[in-house]
C-alpha cells in the first residue's frame, strides 16, 4: 500500500483537463444527435452511442470525486460529484455511501447486498425453493442484468434513497436535490427543443450509458477466478487484488471508461485518480497479468452466475434445475 500511495495526489490542471475533454465532446455529440433528428432517427441512435460513452465518463469522474481522488479539496470533489450526478441520474451522497460499503465488503460472502450484484453460492441455490431459483435466474438473465436492470436503477430506483437507515436526512436531501435539479435541467431542455426531441435524445443516451456502466461493473467482479470468502477467512487485500479484474480494453475504450478496467489496483488503493492508474501498471508490470481479462474473454462472463465454494470459482447454472 505505501508503494501505491505515491500515486494518490491529483493534479489540479490534469483533473480540469479531464473534465473539459469529457464535457465538450459530450455536448458536441448531443448537438449532433439533435441535428440528426431532421435526417434520420437511426443516425440519431448511432450518434447516441458515443454520447453515452462520454456520459459513462461523467460517471467515472463522479466516481473519483466520491473517493476524494479527483481534486485535493473535499468540497470541490463533492460539488463536482453533485453536479455530475444530475446528468448521470445518480444522487451523489447515496451512491458514495453504497460504493464505500462495496469497497469495504467486496468478495465477503457474509456481507453481500449493498453496492454489489447479487450472487448466490451453489449450495444456497441448491437449497432454495423453486420460486427463489426462478427469481434468481430471471435476475441474472442478460436482458434483466444489462437492459431492464440498468434502466430501472438509473431512471427509477435512484429517485429514492435505498437502504439508508442512519443519517437518513442527508441522503434524502441528496436524492431530492438531485431530482429537483434533473427536473430543472430537463425543463430547460424541453423548453429549448420540445418534449418529443428531448426524450428521443435523452432516453437512448441515458439507457445506453446505464447498460455500459452496469456491464463494466459486472465484468470487474463477476469473472471465473474472482475471489469470495466468508467473513472468517475474508481478507481485504486478497479480495481487492484477486477479486477485481484487470479489464484490458483497447486504448480508446480504456480512455473513455476512465481506466476503471484497472480495477484491481483501484480496489487496492481507491484514492488514486483514474488518470494515474496506467502509470501504476507501467511502473509495476507484474500487476498487468493479475486477473487480466480481454474484451473477447469478458463476453464469457455472462454465463457465470453462481459461486462454487468447493472449486473456488464462478460457474454457470446447473443444466437441470
Amino acid at each position: 500500500m505505501p508503494v501505491l500511495a505515491r500515486y494518490r495526489d491529483p493534479s489540479h490542471l490534469r483533473s480540469v483537463w479531464e473534465l473539459v475533454v469529457t464535457i465538450l465532446p459530450f455536448v458536441a455529440f448531443c448537438m449532433a444527435a439533435w441535428w440528426s433528428l431532421s435526417v434520420s432517427y437511426w443516425l440519431t441512435l448511432a450518434i447516441s452511442v458515443p454520447a453515452a460513452g462520454f456520459l459513462v465518463r461523467f460517471f467515472l469522474i463522479q466516481h473519483d470525486c466520491g473517493h476524494g481522488a479527483f481534486f485535493r479539496r473535499r468540497a470541490v470533489n463533492d460539488w463536482v460529484g453533485r453536479i455530475l450526478g444530475v446528468f448521470t441520474l445518480t444522487p451523489y451522497y447515496v451512491w458514495q455511501r453504497s460504493h464505500a460499503i462495496h469497497h469495504a465488503t467486496s468478495g465477503n460472502l457474509s456481507k453481500r447486498g449493498v453496492g454489489d450484484i447479487d450472487t448466490m453460492t451453489v449450495r444456497e441455490y441448491e437449497n432454495s425453493s423453486p420460486l427463489r431459483r426462478l427469481g434468481y435466474r430471471l435476475y441474472r438473465h442478460p436482458i434483466t442484468m444489462f437492459v431492464i436492470g440498468p434502466a430501472f436503477q438509473f431512471l427509477l430506483r435512484n429517485r429514492l434513497p435505498q437502504g439508508v437507515k442512519e443519517g437518513g436526512r442527508r441522503y434524502w436531501v441528496s436524492t431530492m436535490g438531485t431530482n429537483v435539479a434533473i427536473a430543472a435541467v430537463a425543463g430547460l431542455l424541453i423548453y429549448a427543443v420540445g418534449v418529443g426531441p428531448f426524450f428521443m435524445l435523452a432516453l437512448p443516451i441515458s439507457l445506453i450509458a446505464a447498460s455500459i456502466g452496469v456491464w463494466m461493473f459486472y465484468v470487474q467482479h463477476q469473472f471465473e477466478d474472482t475471489v469470495w470468502d466468508d467473513g472468517k477467512t475474508w481478507e481485504f487485500h486478497d479480495a481487492a487484488l484477486y477479486g477485481s479484474s484487470h479489464y484490458d480494453l483497447p486504448f480508446g475504450l480504456r480512455w473513455l471508461t476512465g481506466y476503471i478496467g484497472i480495477h484491481h489496483v483501484h480496489h487496492l488503493y481507491n484514492r488514486i485518480p483514474f488518470y494515474r492508474l496506467p502509470q501504476v501498471l507501467l511502473d509495476h508490470p507484474e500487476l498487468k497479468a493479475v486477473r487480466r481479462i480481454t474484451l473477447k474473454e469478458s463476453l464469457g462472463c455472462v454465463k457465470l452466475r453462481l459461486w462454487d465454494e468447493s472449486q473456488r470459482k464462478l460457474v454457470p447454472f446447473p443444466k437441470a434445475g
